[in-house]
C-alpha cells in the first residue's frame, strides 16, 4: 500500500453546498474522473435512512442505491460511504459482496462513542472496510482520546481519524495527536485526517502530516475545489499536485480540472463556500460552522457582534448545531438595547394625514430617481430611507435596523434617525423597540423595510408608498443602486428572502394601503396571499 493515499469527499461533503444535488450524470461523472485522476478512495456520498431514493441526489437510503454510481471498472480503488452514527439500522446493512461500497465511514459525537463503536464492529463483520470518525477530535481530553483509542484496537478497524471538524487544529495539535496515535494505534490500522479551512490552515497541516518520517500508512481526506460546508476542505487538486512534487506519486490533475470545469464551478457560482470572516470567527470560538452561516445570513451584524454572540454560547452547546438556541441568542443580543421614543408623539403629530414614502436602496432607486424626487416633492409626503438616503438626501427621516448601514452613515445625518433599538446611539431623532416590529418570516423577520413599514403602521400612517424595493437578484451587481451596499449570499436565500417579502407586503397591505412607486421587479404585492 502507499504510505499516503487520498480520499476524495466532495459528494459526501461537497453536498452541503447544493443539498447533495449534483445530478445522476454528474455523480458519475465525478466518480469516473476521480479514479481517472488516480485518488485511491472515493466517497459516494451519505447512506441514510431519514430520505427516500433520488437517482440526483447523494444521500442514499440503501448500500444497492450507492452502487448504481460506482463505475463498472473500479481501477483497483475503494469506494466508500458515510453514515452519521443514529441515521441507519446495522440490520438494514447487508454483507458485503462487492456490488456496492466497498468500506463504511461512521461519524459520531462523544457522548455516542460506545455505542457507535458497537456498530462499527457490526459492520465490520459484515465484511466491510470500517473507518472511525470521531468527530471533533479536540474535544476529548488525552486519557478519553486514549481510551477511544484502546478501544478501537480490540476489533482494528481499516481506518482511524483526527477529525477537525471545525478547521480550528494547529499544526502543533495535530502533530500530538497524530504522535499520540502513532504510539498506541495498533500498526495495521490507517491514520486519517479530515479537515476543514476555516483557518486557512487545512493544506498546510495536511502538508506537516506527510513530511512526518513515518511507516504508518496515511488517509488524507480532500474534496474537489475544496467544496464544503462554511469554509471548505482542502483542495483534492492542490493536494495531488503537492504529493506529486514531493513524494513522486503520479495522480493526473487533468481530469480534476475537467470535472472543476464542466461541474464544480457551476455549484460555487450558485452558492460559494470557502473561507470567510465568519466561519473564521466560529472556528476562533470552537463552535458549530452552522452557527456562522446562520448569523451571516442575517446580513445584519458586524464582524464584532457575530464575535459578541458566539462569546455569548454555552460550552455545552458548541459542538451541534441547534437552530433555536442560536436564534434565541441572537434575539437576545438584538434586544438588549435601549428605547428613546421622546419625540414618538411629535412623530406621530407629523404624519398624521399624511403620505410615506419609504425609499429602500435597490436598483429601481437610481433609475427612476426623478419620479421619486417629483412624488417626494408633494406636500402631503413625508420621505423616509431604509438604512441609506445615498440617493435620497432630500428624505425626512432615515429608518435603520442595520448596525452596519449606521455605522457608515455621516454623522450630520444621525440627527433625523429612527434606529431600532439594537443598535447603540445617541443623538439620534428617536430609538424605537427591535422585537415589537419583528414578524412571523424566518428569512425576513428584521428586513429594514417591512420594520420600518410596521412602524408606520404602528404610528397610525394608512398610506405607503415603496420605491427601491427591488427584492433580491442572484445577479449581485442588480440588487443595489450603490454597488457598495451589495453583499453576496446563497440563492436559496435570496429566494427565500423575495418569498417573505412578498407576503409580509401581502399582510400589511390588508391592513392599510401600500402601493409601489418603482418598477416592481423580484418581488410584488400579492394581495391574495
Amino acid at each position: 500500500m502507499q504510505r499516503i493515499q487520498m480520499l476524495d469527499c466532495t459528494l459526501r461533503d461537497g453536498g452541503y453546498c447544493n443539498q447533495w444535488h449534483f445530478g445522476y450524470e454528474h455523480i458519475k461523472k465525478i466518480t469516473k474522473g476521480l479514479a481517472e485522476a488516480g485518488i485511491e478512495i472515493i466517497e459516494c456520498g451519505f447512506l441514510t435512512e431519514k430520505v427516500s431514493y433520488d437517482k440526483e441526489v447523494t444521500r442514499f437510503p440503501t448500500m444497492n442505491h450507492i452502487g448504481a454510481v460506482i463505475p463498472a471498472d473500479r481501477e483497483g480503488k475503494l469506494f466508500v460511504c458515510m453514515v452519521n452514527f443514529g441515521e441507519y439500522r446495522l440490520e438494514n446493512i447487508p454483507d458485503h459482496d462487492g456490488s456496492s461500497a466497498d468500506g463504511i465511514r461512521v461519524a459520531f459525537h462523544k457522548k455516542d462513542m460506545e455505542e457507535a463503536l458497537e456498530f462499527c464492529e457490526g459492520i465490520q463483520k459484515k465484511g466491510y472496510k470500517v473507518f472511525i470518525q470521531a468527530m471533533v477530535s479536540l474535544s476529548y481530553r488525552d486519557e478519553e482520546f486514549l481510551g477511544l483509542i484502546r478501544r478501537v484496537n480490540q476489533f482494528k478497524p481499516y481506518a482511524f481519524y483526527i477529525v477537525d471538524s471545525f478547521g480550528v487544529m494547529r499544526r502543533r495539535e495535530l502533530i500530538r495527536l497524530f504522535y499520540m496515535i502513532e504510539h498506541n494505534l495498533e500498526e495495521s490500522v490507517v491514520i486519517g485526517y479530515h479537515s476543514h479551512n476555516n483557518m486557512q490552515l487545512a493544506f498546510s497541516n495536511a502538508q506537516a502530516l506527510a513530511d512526518i518520517n513515518s511507516r504508518r500508512s496515511l488517509v488524507i481526506d480532500s474534496s474537489i475545489l475544496g467544496m464544503g460546508r462554511g469554509a471548505g476542505n482542502l483542495n483534492t487538486e492542490l493536494f495531488v499536485e503537492y504529493l506529486n512534487d514531493t513524494t513522486g506519486t503520479e495522480y493526473d490533475l487533468n481530469p480534476l480540472l475537467n470535472l472543476i470545469d464542466e461541474v464544480l464551478n457551476r455549484f460555487y457560482q450558485q452558492n460559494y463556500w470557502g473561507y470567510s470572516l465568519p466561519n473564521y470567527l466560529s472556528a476562533k470560538h470552537n463552535v458549530h460552522p452552522n452557527y456562522a452561516g446562520y448569523l451571516d445570513d442575517k446580513k445584519t451584524l458586524t464582524a464584532q457582534n457575530m464575535d459578541e454572540i458566539f462569546a455569548m454560547m454555552e460550552e455545552g452547546k458548541r459542538a451541534e448545531f441547534d437552530k433555536e438556541y442560536i436564534e434565541s441568542l441572537y434575539m437576545r443580543y438584538m434586544t438588549a438595547g435601549q428605547v428613546h421614543e421622546e419625540h414618538l408623539c411629535e412623530l406621530k403629530e407629523r404624519l398624521s394625514d399624511k403620505r410615506v414614502l419609504l425609499i429602500a436602496p435597490g436598483k429601481s432607486a437610481v433609475e427612476e430617481q426623478k419620479k421619486i424626487e417629483r412624488f417626494a416633492g408633494n406636500s402631503d409626503v413625508i420621505s423616509m430611507g431604509i438604512n441609506s438616503d445615498r440617493h435620497c438626501s432630500y428624505s425626512d427621516f432615515i429608518f435603520l435596523s442595520n448596525l452596519r448601514r449606521f455605522r457608515e452613515l455621516d454623522t450630520v445625518k444621525k440627527k433625523k434617525c429612527i434606529v431600532t433599538s439594537n443598535i447603540p446611539a445617541d443623538q439620534v431623532y428617536l430609538q424605537t423597540g427591535y422585537r415589537e416590529l419583528l414578524n412571523m418570516e424566518e428569512a425576513v423577520k428584521d428586513n429594514a423595510g417591512l420594520m420600518a413599514i410596521k412602524f408606520l403602521i404602528n404610528c397610525g400612517v394608512e398610506e405607503i408608498y415603496l420605491a427601491g424595493f427591488d427584492g433580491y437578484s442572484h445577479e449581485t451587481r442588480e440588487n443595489y443602486g450603490d454597488s457598495h451596499m451589495a453583499f453576496i449570499t446563497r440563492n436559496a436565500m435570496l429566494d427565500a428572502i423575495n418569498e417573505g417579502m412578498k407576503t409580509i407586503l401581502a399582510e400589511y397591505g390588508r391592513l392599510i394601503r401600500i402601493e409601489f412607486l418603482t418598477e416592481q421587479k423580484y418581488i410584488s404585492m400579492n394581495r391574495e396571499t
